[in-house]
Order: structure tokens, then sequence, then C-alpha cells
């Protein structure tokens, strides 16, 4: 499993000099996370490297690697089970986590889709909206990055990440 953290993150964490990495061969084991601050807490951004697909927890607590893995852990089996995924967690997440890598960001395209993310989770958080219900809006926010060539329309995370995970669960079986 990879995390991809921005350099703010890898400071508070202190998860030491990060290597670039290739696209993890697993979709759902590549996430990328970005630290950002609203009225002085602290959350964190994470979002599945292929699809946008994100989760959004305060970052209040999290001083080591360790807290980090457990609490994105937990952030994205608790987001999964809300959009009534978490066949995705247990089938194709917690399986790739017996090796966790820390790396930095895959691509400016990612990059720049999270940095405009963090702009709109900012705004919600700050008219007091939930962390949970922040990262569920985010997901239907149509990317440009998301964008098919067939259809040139922008894709919604959550509609990308289930599509990847049907065509997944369906090869699987």
């Amino acid at each position: 499993m990879i995390f991809r953290l921005s350099q703010k993150l890898t400071t508070k964490i202190k998860a030491g000099r990060l290597e670039s990495l290739p696209a993890e061969e697993n979709p759902f084991a590549d996430w990328s996370a970005h630290l950002f601050s609203v009225d002085r807490a602290q959350y964190i951004l994470l979002s599945n490297t292929k699809t946008l697909y994100s989760v959004v927890f305060p970052g209040k607590g999290i001083t080591s690697d360790r807290f980090f893995i457990g609490e994105a852990m937990s952030s994205i089996r608790e987001f999964l089970r809300a959009d009534s995924l978490e066949f995705v967690y247990h089938q194709f997440i917690v399986p790739s986590t017996a090796s966790v890598r820390f790396a930095k960001a895959l691509d400016r395209s990612v990059t720049g889709s999270m940095i405009d993310l963090i702009k709109f989770a900012t705004g919600m958080i700050g008219d007091g909206t939930s962390p949970l219900l922040v990262g569920s809006m985010l997901n239907e926010i149509p990317m440009s990055a998301l964008a098919t060539s067939e259809s040139k329309h922008y894709g919604m995370p959550r509609k990308v990440f289930q599509l990847l995970a049907n065509s997944k669960q369906r090869l699987d079986i």
C-alpha cells in the first residue's frame, strides 16, 4: 500500500525522506494525502490516487506515521461503509496493508485536483459541516482529471470509484 504525502504532512508525522514510486498495481492501494487547516484546526484530505475518491478526517493527535496509518485506514473503512462499498476495503485494501510505504506525489494532475478539493473542504468545514459529510460532498464534485476520452464529461470521484470497484469485483469472482 502506498500513501503519497504532501511535504507538510510528511513533516507532521515525521515520515522521513520520501521516494518516488510508480502507481501501485492495485488501484485501491494507492492514496494521496494532504494536510490543511481551517480556523487553526488541522484536517487531512486522503484521496484515492486513481479515482480521487476522498475522505476527510481531523489531523489532531496524528503525530507519527503509525497514528496516520491507523487513522487513514479507519477513515477509509468508515467512508466506504457509508457508500455501501465496504467489500472494497476487505477485498482489495486490507490485503495490501502487509507492506505500507510512503512516497512523493504521483503527478501534478492529482496534486492540482486535491488542491481544488481542499478549497471546497475548507469552505464547508468553515461553515460547520462535519468531515464525514465534507468527504461525501467532495466525492460528488465533477473533476476534469476524471474525464474520459469517450464521453468528454467530467467524472465524479464516487461514481468512478464505484465503477472501478464493480469491474474488479467481477474479475475476482
